[in-house]
């Protein structure tokens, strides 16, 4: 490779079978967009990537069975009798859930409490789905009664053991909630999340008023879901309805992304950025990362790795690590191993430029922060600092282009000028409006944006780049310069203000 290079951004064909030749439909594909060059004088040298990763053609490549098993837990402590409508809501939302199970799928209903119960069926274990099973447990569900306190880590934890008492690949854990965990300490949920972790997805929901957001990402971060809420009790059966058509889409239980480092590299970590945001943890000691039930689908995920030029020239590519991904257990078409690269460079133009795609989830996640700083503000009282931090939020939301986000803060703030988030806070905000923000911000959108927001450089100058492309040529000199550059780094010709 050579200095005209810019950046390492390569689609990756998806035809490659298998070693062992079995072949099959479902097929894997793998993008790395990355900025290479970094200097050589930065006391902490780190390579940051975005790893996109897409599955194709689950619905041919299932596993032979049922592929999903399913556990509901139900909040009915004594917070969900008022108002009446938020129990009969949470009632309506599990049989919509359950309506929608396919034949032979192992299901349960957890009642929670400050202790977890069952409540279909009347035993530990699980039912097979039927037109009989199913119709039982919309009736053990529609009895439910509210009463008692919240241990969130007590439903966790029978959810677990139903889980691993039956053999479909995929357990799925779907928690409702309007409550904080106040009885912790009956089975403290750190030490639930770390047995549950590997076990099963769990998605969680927010409603009523006194549920943390926080709290609720805490839980899906660890157990590879997401986290939602609704604002108004009657969308719930509806928002249940489509989480469930999503979720019996998804037939392979689980991928790994193996990174390995080369000599003076290592990885610092590798999270999911998109759609939601995941914790991954690597497999013993090695830097193998296993995701949960993928259907036909992309993810992103964004890897950091440290890297020491000692010893290495200057002025070339260089490995830093490779990437692979691999389903085990499936008959997949999997893309070849890809490189992420390093270039050693004295040029500053070149090593303070970033990939766009990464510089898109870095600033999702600053404005997860300071949502999450604005909470914490608001509930002590503090309206000015909430403010600053929710204006922060705005101008983030508005250069990337993120409208939903923008719809979104305007429910908390009055929005009188984006760019500078000059804004003021609504005086009928309640604290329940930040945790339905936090949650709606854990919910990434495709990088960068396109066509949006003010982002200037070379895309406007150069024309399409196509969705999330990280470099375009120079009309001077023909180069590759980032999509968000203001000039050329190698020639200076300046890049006109995208349209």
């Amino acid at each position: 490779m050579d200095d005209d290079e810019g950046e390492v951004h390569g689609p990756v064909e998806t035809g490659a079978p298998r070693e062992d030749g079995t072949g099959g439909q479902v097929t894997v594909g793998l993008e790395i967009s990355q900025w290479k060059y970094l200097s050589a004088e930065t006391s902490d040298p780190q390579m940051h990537a975005i790893l996109s990763v897409r599955v194709d053609g689950t619905e041919g490549g299932g596993t032979p069975g049922p592929v999903l098993a399913q556990v509901l837990a139900v909040d009915c402590s004594s917070s969900m009798t008022w108002p009446p409508d938020k129990l009969h809501a949470a009632q309506q939302a599990a049989v919509a859930a359950i309506r929608k199970l396919p034949d032979g799928t192992p299901f349960a209903v957890v009642r929670g409490s400050d202790t977890a119960t069952m409540a279909y069926p009347d035993v530990p274990g699980t039912a097979r789905a039927d037109a009989r099973s199913r119709a039982e447990a919309e009736r053990a569900v529609l009895r439910l009664v509210a009463g008692g306190g919240t241990c969130i880590g007590a439903w966790l934890d029978l959810a677990r053991r139903l889980l691993a008492e039956q053999g479909a690949p995929i357990g799925h854990v779907l928690l409702l909630t309007d409550g904080k965990n106040v009885n912790d300490e009956r089975m403290p949920l750190d030490g639930v999340l770390d047995a549950c972790a590997g076990r099963f997805v769990c998605d969680a929901w927010g409603i009523g008023d006194g549920w943390d957001g926080h709290e609720l990402l805490r839980i899906t971060r660890r157990l590879h879901g997401s986290a939602s809420s609704v604002r108004e009790e009657a969308a719930l059966p509806g928002e249940y309805q489509k989480l469930m058509d999503r979720l019996l889409t998804k037939s392979v239980p689980e991928l790994a992304i193996a990174v390995t480092p080369m000599a003076g590299a290592a990885v610092r970590y590798l999270k999911q950025v998109f759609p939601t945001e995941v914790e991954l943890a690597p497999e013993g000691d090695t830097q193998r990362f296993v995701t949960r039930a993928w259907g036909d689908e992309t993810r992103r995920y964004q890897l950091c790795l440290s890297a020491d030029p000692s010893g290495h020239p200057r002025g070339e590519d260089l490995q830093l690590a490779v990437v692979t991904v691999d389903v085990p257990g499936h008959h997949v078409r999997l893309p070849t191993a890809q490189p992420c690269v390093v270039h050693w460079t004295d040029n500053p133009a070149l090593s303070r430029q970033t990939d766009p795609q990464v510089e898109h989830f870095e600033a999702h996640q600053r404005l997860g922060e300071a949502v999450a700083a604005a909470t914490d503000a608001h509930r002590r009282d503090e309206r000015d600092l909430a403010e600053h931090h929710l204006g922060r939020a705005v101008t983030l939301a508005r250069a990337m282009g993120a409208d939903e986000q923008l719809h979104r803060l305007a429910r908390l703030v009055d929005i009188e000028d984006a760019q500078t988030g000059r804004v003021r806070l609504r005086a009928d905000v309640r604290p329940v409006d930040f945790q339905h923000l936090i949650t709606a911000s854990s919910h990434s959108t495709y990088g960068p944006a396109s066509g949006t927001g003010s982002a200037t450089g070379a895309a406007g100058a150069a024309g399409a780049a196509g969705p999330g492309a990280g470099t375009v040529p120079c009309p001077a000199c023909s180069k590759p310069a980032p999509a968000g550059a203001r000039f050329c780094p190698f020639c200076r010709h300046p890049f006109q203000e995208r349209p």
